[in-house]
């Protein structure tokens, strides 16, 4: 590899996986995270990984955190259906075992993934530097490869040859280096929570509500989603079988049910537009929040109801819907961006991190072929951002499309879906059709 030194403005799911795949490839590489410890802002709830994702984590991470991946998530075989809020079946699409892992879906702590994604990354001889809050960059604006600087809240400068932008939906260099491009409030607002899978807990709710993944079809202008993070299969963080584990993937330190990534539970989400729920849900604590969900949905099946009611306060958090909006394609320089930096999408098709993960292999393998073999990483990251702005903004317009029937307001729409999905159940041709 050149000497080239590349910064990684972030330190989330995208940009510590492309920071293990430059590290593997011997490429100078540094993350910039504003965060002043690892578990200053930890994320409570289950992600899902698509193959796209694991094929991003198998082959960016070294071989052991790609077998602590493995062996810190949860059952992968899931079925997905569709329950009115009522509990009727209205379809059912089965799940089939993967036997190759990199082709298979995976449950994982979001807190269990950033502990294997910062594994060997962080700590006095790795390359995360906490507590750096970008501010600021400069370069020479008539050459688009020159040296980058970096400015940052407690007064410090670096260098750079190129920056990667990582720093989420409310990226300060997509705010500097895209200026036009937006992200927006979608006017939908959900709230979510985690139901214990406990013994006691499981006796208390349908198996369908722990056992599969779930899209509740309710009345019209309403969303629910439930997902389970079951460790009873591949293995989880308090108990990986037979794999060991590097230092510093496990349990955390912070307590309460919402940082317990060792516990089985059921993820819920219901969701809304704004103005159905009280004016003052922003400021609600996470008791009021499942307690107006529980209103939200009185007469609806008692198991879902007690899926809301039972869950431990602490882990019930109020999550805002924003989207970014796509933007045509820009001159390529050595700043790039990925992930919600530059692709925020919402979180109903449940595919956001693994688009991240998807940019991180691709910008990867482009700076690494550029670096490794003489070329030119402008023109590397002209061929990414190009891919990218392909598949990412699709995948912001499917999500927003998802969300936006996830809280349909039109009776008539609602109804019709409902009898499709039963006619898809009963034809299994039109089945395949639409889902496959």
């Amino acid at each position: 590899m050149t000497n080239s030194r590349i910064a990684v403005v972030g330190g989330g799911i995208g940009g510590l996986c492309l920071a293990q795949g430059l590290r593997g490839a011997g490429v100078d590489v540094t993350v910039y995270e504003r965060d002043r410890t690892p578990s200053d802002r930890l994320q409570g709830y289950r992600v899902h990984i698509d193959p796209d994702g694991s094929r991003a984590l198998r082959d960016c991470l070294p071989p052991e955190l790609w077998e602590a991946f493995l062996a810190t998530s949860g059952r992968d075989a899931q079925d997905f259906r569709f329950l009115s809020h009522r509990m009727r079946p209205l379809l059912t699409l089965e799940s089939r075992p993967v036997a190759d892992p990199v082709n298979a879906h995976h449950s994982v702590s979001r807190i269990t993934l950033r502990q294997v994604l910062l594994s060997g990354l962080d700590g006095p001889s790795g390359v995360v530097r906490f507590g750096k809050t970008f501010e600021s960059y400069s370069c020479a604006p008539a050459d688009p490869g020159g040296t980058v600087t970096l400015r940052f809240a407690d007064g410090t400068t670096e260098t750079a040859d190129i920056v990667v932008a990582a720093d989420g939906g409310n990226s300060r260099v997509r705010h500097l280096y895209l200026p036009h491009a937006r992200r927006v409030d979608t006017g939908i607002v959900t709230v979510a929570g985690k139901f214990p899978l406990t013994a006691a807990a499981r006796a208390l709710v349908d198996p369908a509500l722990y056992e599969a993944v779930n899209m509740i079809i309710p009345p019209r202008g309403l969303g629910m989603f439930t997902a389970p993070h079951d460790l009873g299969g591949a293995g989880n963080a308090g108990n990986a079988g037979s794999t060991v584990l590097p230092s510093g993937i496990g349990r955390t330190e912070r307590e309460g049910a919402l940082f317990d990534n060792t516990g089985a539970y059921v993820m819920w989400a219901f969701g809304a537009a704004t103005g159905r729920f009280p004016g003052d849900l922003a400021v609600m604590d996470g008791e009021r929040l499942r307690d107006t969900v529980a209103r939200m949905i009185t007469g609806w099946h008692p198991d879902l109801r007690a899926l809301v009611t039972t869950s431990d306060p602490a882990t019930v958090s109020l999550l805002p819907i924003r989207t970014s909006v796509p933007i045509g394609p820009w001159p390529a320089t050595n700043i790039t961006l990925l992930g919600d930096a530059i692709h925020s999408m919402t979180p109903m098709r449940g595919i956001g991190a693994n688009v991240a993960l998807r940019d991180a292999r691709s910008l990867c393998r482009a700076l690494t072929g550029a670096l490794g073999g003489g070329g030119d990483p402008v023109a590397a990251i002209a061929a990414y951002e190009a891919e990218m702005r392909e598949y990412g903004f699709a995948a912001v317009r499917d999500s927003l499309r998802a969300a936006r029937q996830f809280v349909d307001e039109n009776p008539v729409a609602r109804v019709g879906f409902r009898t499709f999905l039963r006619t898809a159940q009963r034809l299994p041709a039109l089945r395949h059709r639409a889902f496959s």
